[in-house]
């Protein structure tokens, strides 16, 4: 009795079996069919289509193994044609006849000059330097750019005045901030990203800023000579000119050592502008010797631009330096903005009296080609059209 127990239940086991292989077997036979109908669909499309690449992606499919066609049984469709194979075989003859004859266009070579400057700049915004707690005409000297909270902000001295003050667009609305100073500023130079050093000359004074775009005094240094103009050398180092003097100093305000001379000649008179390149010489703009002079932060003279003649320089003030290294140099007396190479080389007038500069000071050009420019007591970009 036991036994015939034991063969009913290997019975049904081996039943369970069997019908569980057969289901698998059908729902395998569907997915097989449901992908041969895709792809015959597929197939189908890329056939009535104008585009090659529709046929490439057919024939890579196909190629690919994506349906195996040994693997799909006869479902009823015996009298359906089947595509065995797909080939594109081009006409190399027809298409390079096409190609010989086809016109793209034409090219036109601008071979480098080492310049970034090559259109004439065009002025696009004019911003007041007067604010309503001044006394005196605006005399706006030195201008620094920043992103100061996602905004634009031109953070300028304001001589006369005894104040730097910060001007940017906020709700669409133009807005402004002062600091007022115990003395008057001249020289500011960018620190940090949101962060500028102020020189106090007469107050022998270093006074670090922060702009939010609004100004917040942080600190203020007192140093052994008054300054007249900064530039940042490194994390650990400043450059700092003076009376005949471009001083090196830590940021404590310490002298590490003097610029002052080369091959026994008197280097600079009044060194009131400068600026840092990107291979970290410090560019002198001098309009006591009439000059730009390029250092090493160890004091040995890379170029100096000192022309004679219709190009003489007559009061070189502000100066800067472009993204790809030129320099932006201001003649104030002349009412232009000169363009030299990296190496010191004349380029051309960037600027002049008929683009609406007057008396210019201060200089500013950014990475984007926009160019700011004080004088008059206003601010005057200008950008590259």
């Amino acid at each position: 009795m036991t036994g015939g127990c034991n063969e009913q239940a290997d019975s049904e086991a081996n039943t369970d079996t069997h019908l569980s292989q057969i289901d698998a077997d059908v729902k395998l036979e569907e997915i097989e069919v449901q992908m041969y109908r895709q792809h015959c669909e597929f197939i189908d499309q890329a056939l009535v289509s104008d585009c090659e690449m529709d046929l490439y992606d057919a024939y890579q499919a196909w190629e690919s193994g994506a349906v195996e066609l040994g693997d799909v049984r006869d479902t009823g469709t015996a009298d359906t044609r089947r595509i065995d194979d797909i080939r594109f075989t081009p006409d190399t003859d027809n298409v390079q006849h096409i190609l010989d004859d086809l016109q793209l266009g034409k090219i036109d070579v601008t071979y480098h000059t080492g310049t970034c400057l090559k259109s004439s700049p065009v002025m696009v915004d004019t911003t007041d330097g007067r604010v309503g707690r001044d006394v005196e005409e605006p005399d706006l000297r030195v201008v620094t750019v920043l992103l100061a909270n996602g905004m634009q902000t031109c953070v300028v001295t304001d001589c006369s005045n005894k104040c730097v003050k910060s001007f940017y667009t906020g709700n669409n609305q133009a807005c402004h901030s002062t600091l007022p100073l115990d003395d008057s500023p001249w020289g500011v130079t960018q620190l940090k990203e949101n962060q500028v050093m102020v020189l106090v000359p007469f107050s022998s004074q270093i006074v670090t800023v922060e702009v939010t775009p609004d100004l917040v005094l942080l600190s203020t240094i007192t140093t052994s000579k008054g300054y007249a103009s900064l530039a940042v050398l490194g994390p650990s180092s400043l450059a700092a000119g003076t009376y005949r003097c471009v001083d090196i100093l830590h940021m404590g305000g310490h002298v590490l050592r003097s610029v002052t001379t080369h091959n026994n000649e008197t280097l600079f008179t009044y060194p009131w502008y400068m600026r840092v390149n990107n291979k970290g010489n410090i560019l002198v703009s001098d309009w006591g010797k009439k000059s730009v002079t390029s250092v090493t932060s160890e004091g040995d003279v890379v170029w100096r631009y000192a022309p004679t003649g219709d190009r003489a320089l007559s009061f070189p003030y502000g100066i800067s330096t472009t993204s790809t290294g030129d320099i932006l140099v201001v003649d104030k007396n002349t009412s232009k903005v000169i363009q030299l190479t990296e190496s010191g080389e004349y380029v051309r007038d960037v600027l002049t009296l008929q683009d609406g500069v007057r008396s210019p000071r201060g200089l500013w050009s950014d990475n984007h080609g926009s160019i700011f420019v004080t004088g008059g007591g206003k601010i005057k970009e200008f950008i590259n059209t």
